[in-house]
């Protein structure tokens, strides 16, 4: 069986930070700093969702709150009775470059009880969440970390993205071509290579994967390898090395492409990033 998730989270990590557990009353505001998104349960109480004036959405029942980036947003509640919320920091490797970040919409709501198989870790962490056991704040963290890669998997299979690499990633076929990108970036990947990884012919492959996934399979791989690229280049490696690492024959070739896609050289983008 194909694993869609194992290569993306190889590659680029996520770690969860909680930073609330507790009933909030009234208006509570949470500003999106640096890179950081957010996953909020809402345990029990009726919350009011806004962005800016907006109100997008009015919680119920059990749900979770996530916006895997920064975005400010305001919980309206009961001043009184409020509601109880687990809330957490997430950590993308990669930030904005981390491909499962920038394949998501901006916020997603979701009852909890639509998740499948995520109930012993809801109950989990909502006793850790409420209790005062030793441990907790890693306890909670890992938790939260399981809990959204269930998250993940079931954007993915319940088909709720309807063009990007997470709706490429539902699809039955276009996931084996996706997958051997993923997990063979400097792989000579051509076109007739990739239709056979799907079972697809060459025409057919092209046009369904451009209509799901938004691009050319040629235009994904070289974003894909750009962004394993980046990872690198943070991690200190050199360019040399990178180059034969993501598919490309010389730093050269690597460099033109990164400059394509990112809009400047390898150098002068880590040098932003280090700034």
């Amino acid at each position: 069986m194909v694993d869609r998730l194992a290569a993306l989270l190889e590659h680029f990590s996520i770690n969860a930070r909680v930073f609330n557990t507790g009933p909030l009353c009234g208006v509570t505001d949470v500003y999106g700093k640096d890179q950081y998104g957010q996953l909020h349960l809402v345990r029990q109480g009726a919350v009011e969702v806004r962005h800016g004036r907006k109100v997008v959405a009015k919680v119920a029942e059990p749900s979770l709150l996530f916006y895997p980036r920064p975005l400010p947003h305001r919980f309206v509640t009961d001043p009184v009775v409020g509601a109880d919320f687990a809330c957490a920091n997430l950590s993308f490797e990669g930030g904005a470059n981390n491909p499962v970040v920038a394949a998501l919409p901006e916020f997603i709501c979701l009852p909890l009880s639509s998740l499948p198989g995520a109930a012993p870790v809801l109950d989990l962490l909502f006793q850790e969440a409420f209790a005062g056991n030793c441990g907790r704040q890693a306890v909670l963290d890992r938790l939260f970390e399981v809990l959204l890669i269930q998250v993940l998997r079931y954007l993915m299979e319940d088909g709720r993205t309807q063009v990007g690499m997470l709706a490429g990633m539902a699809h039955p076929r276009l996931k084996m071509a996706l997958v051997a990108m993923h997990e063979q970036p400097g792989e000579d990947w051509s076109l007739e290579q990739l239709a056979d990884h799907a079972g697809m012919s060459r025409s057919v492959f092209a046009n369904l994967f451009r209509d799901r996934v938004g691009c050319t399979p040629g235009v994904y791989l070289q974003r894909w390898r750009i962004s394993l690229a980046q990872r690198a280049l943070l991690q200190g490696e050199p360019l040399k090395l990178i180059a034969g690492e993501v598919g490309y024959g010389s730093e050269a070739a690597l460099s033109r492409a990164f400059k394509a896609c990112v809009g400047c050289s390898p150098g002068e983008w880590r040098k932003h990033q280090v700034l």
